[in-house]
């Protein structure tokens, strides 16, 4: 039982298939683990215990009965709590959705229930999904296993946690400027941001409409392919859900990299911010490692990291701020002050401002198209250097500015962070791939590629 809480969900599924592990007994050891643990880490805002072991005694008698439904089917899970489940709190971690009920449960929880995935509840999130770790309210901030002095990243904060520390093999979060990527870079775990419209938003409380994306936190690309193909596929609940063929993402992982063409954008961490010495490092034996398993890897270059910056920050802002109008008229206080203050610039961007970043990022789209003609992926950093302290405000809000994620949400291609090593003190360093729009598959391939020959997955933070 010790040995289950990092078992994969591939290797999971495998013994659930064959009999050989009682969806029942995975529950139960990961039960023990979150009650053990969790009060280190506020990963869980809600433990769904009575509901995990229903759905693991269904699921268990399904298999028995040869109703084998698939890779997730006996497989625990979470979700970030700004994602419905029907019947339960959706609180977005904000004194303004404390007393929220879902009604139905948002599409991408509906597809977890329906291939057969365990709710194990829901998980801590910055406030709306754009405050920073805040001590102000009714509950307190997710904190990094590797060191639960640092911050895990954000916003999908108690996700990258839970799933780092073991006690959950899968999370899901989402990503408007990194969300899903952050906590996965500084947590040493897999997580991507899918392409633009390839998942659905339906039931997910929203902030920025054009830049939101849902997507899957887990230790290893395997187990993230496997969870993304279960969510993906169109939904007429989500208007800008895109009419993508479905796709099982597992199916070219094992084809490797040799014969690929993949740009490395180095000027993102050497020039336009200077990452800590530690990650540029790691990126560089990245690219080294993919030269080895037989990839040609040569620099690139995109736009600046500022203008990607400056575009994200006037689309995000306005598009918040229209979301949040109402309330931050008439109940400002009730907001954490991290996330109060990031929403209320968005207040004073005008529209012609708005209307121009729509316009450059339409450029900016067809420049990396441009560029995908030659390559078949890139890799750059994620993060600039690792978590600093949960507590040192002041750093937190200096530190969260120093990354290189923000290019995929405004041109919308899929993007995959994994492990690429640990710095001195012990903390998670982390690379960044991305492709072609609606090709994750060649993004996890690659990653996969890279995964397998490092094996940083198979590390583990001391929080025990």
């Amino acid at each position: 039982m010790s040995d289950l809480h990092y078992m994969s969900i591939a290797d999971a599924g495998r013994s659930i298939r064959k009999g050989d592990l009682s969806p029942v007994d995975f529950v139960e050891a990961l039960l023990t683990r979150i009650f053990e643990i969790d009060p280190k880490l506020d990963a869980f805002l809600a433990v769904a215990g009575d509901q995990a072991r229903a759905d693991a005694k269904k699921a268990q008698e399904e298999i028995a009965n040869g109703n084998y439904r698939g890779p997730m089917h006996g497989i625990p899970y979470g979700l970030k709590d700004i994602i419905d489940y029907a019947g339960l709190k959706t609180t977005a971690h904000s004194r303004l959705l404390a007393d929220n009920t879902a009604d139905t449960d948002a599409t991408v929880t509906a597809k977890l229930k329906a291939a057969g995935g365990l709710f194990m509840g829901k998980l801590a999130t910055h406030e709306f999904a754009i405050g920073g770790p805040s001590f102000d309210l009714p509950w307190p901030p997710a904190r990094n296993p590797w060191n639960t002095d640092r911050h895990p990243g954000g916003s999908s904060s108690g996700s990258g946690a839970a799933v780092a520390a073991g006690l959950l093999p899968g999370a899901l979060g989402s990503d408007t400027g990194g969300s899903v990527r952050h906590p996965a870079s500084i947590c040493s775990l897999a997580g991507i941001k899918p392409t633009y419209g390839r998942v659905s938003r339906a039931g997910v409380v929203p902030l920025s409409f054009s830049l939101d994306n849902v997507g899957p936190l887990t230790r290893t690309v395997e187990d993230n392919a496997i969870m993304l193909s279960v969510i993906a596929g169109h939904d007429p609940r989500d208007p800008a859900s895109a009419r993508a063929e479905a796709v099982d993402f597992t199916r070219d992982l094992d084809k490797g990299v040799k014969g690929l063409r993949i740009g490395l954008v180095r000027h993102f961490y050497t020039k336009d911010l200077v990452s800590q010495k530690e990650m540029a490092a790691s990126i560089d034996h990245a690219a080294d490692v993919l030269r080895d398993l037989g990839a040609t890897v040569e620099e690139v270059a995109l736009a600046p990291l500022s203008e990607y910056a400056a575009v994200n920050r006037v689309i995000l802002l306005s598009e918040a701020y229209a979301v949040h109008e109402k309330w931050l008229q008439e109940r400002p206080a009730d907001y954490a002050h991290f996330t109060r203050e990031r929403l209320l610039p968005g207040a004073f961007i005008r529209a012609t401002h708005y209307v121009q970043a729509l316009r450059h990022r339409e450029k900016m789209k067809h420049a990396f198209a441009n560029l995908m003609r030659n390559y078949d992926a890139v890799v750059t950093t994620s993060s600039m250097q690792v978590a600093c302290r949960i507590d040192d405000e002041p750093e937190v809000v200096r530190t969260y500015s120093l990354q290189s994620r923000t290019p995929f949400n405004v041109i919308g291609n899929p993007a995959l962070v994994v492990p690429s090593g640990f710095d001195a003190e012990g903390m998670p360093l982390s690379v960044q791939i991305a492709g072609r729009a609606f090709d994750e598959a060649t993004v996890y391939r690659v990653g996969h590629a890279y995964e397998q020959a490092t094996r940083f997955f198979e590390r583990h933070p001391p929080v025990d």
